[in-house]
């Protein structure tokens, strides 16, 4: 009877540490997109030309439906020296079933159209027309549970009598 007492606390030991860690992983990936968004409010906003807005299709099957994404590049120059981007956020455009959502924004971001643009100042060639939502930092709690709960396991099953 104690090989198995013994047993059963290492394994809740396994499953506690690794609930924990899942959620330190989740709470670091969190933490860091909050921490990037919130970096790019202090980026300075300066005028930017639209070059080209059009809408790129893809289907990953014959038998799937069609997805759509909102493709930008746009002009704009920072000390003097001129550069293009083609980031509409940090990490691009993401692809939808909604071909109006890409629609839109060609309609916004009309070719010739003048926009804003923040340019990341440690690195001018990478900018964006629109900023990351802080929203990652603000939930971050939930992950944080996992981890606590996962430690909590852990330590009841190494200090319990």
């Amino acid at each position: 009877m104690e090989r198995f007492s013994t047993a059963g606390r290492i394994y809740l030991v396994f499953i506690g540490l690794a609930t924990a860690l899942l959620g330190l992983l989740f709470c670091w990936l969190m933490g860091r997109s909050y921490l990037r968004a919130h970096a790019m409010r202090s980026w300075p906003e300066i005028p930017c030309v639209i070059l080209a807005s059009e809408i790129s299709e893809r289907r990953i099957d014959p038998n799937s439906a069609p997805e759509f994404q909102f493709s930008v590049q746009y002009g704009y120059e920072w000390q003097g020296q001129a550069f293009t981007g083609d980031h509409y956020t940090w990490r691009g455009s993401s692809w939808s079933s909604r071909k109006d959502d890409a629609s839109e924004l060609v309609k916004t971001f009309a070719i010739g159209s003048r926009s804003l643009c923040r340019v990341d100042p440690e690195n001018p060639s990478f900018a964006v027309l629109k900023m990351d939502s802080q929203a990652a930092g603000y939930s971050i709690w939930f992950p944080g549970l996992f981890v606590i709960g996962g430690l909590g396991i852990a330590g009841r099953a190494l200090f319990r009598k």
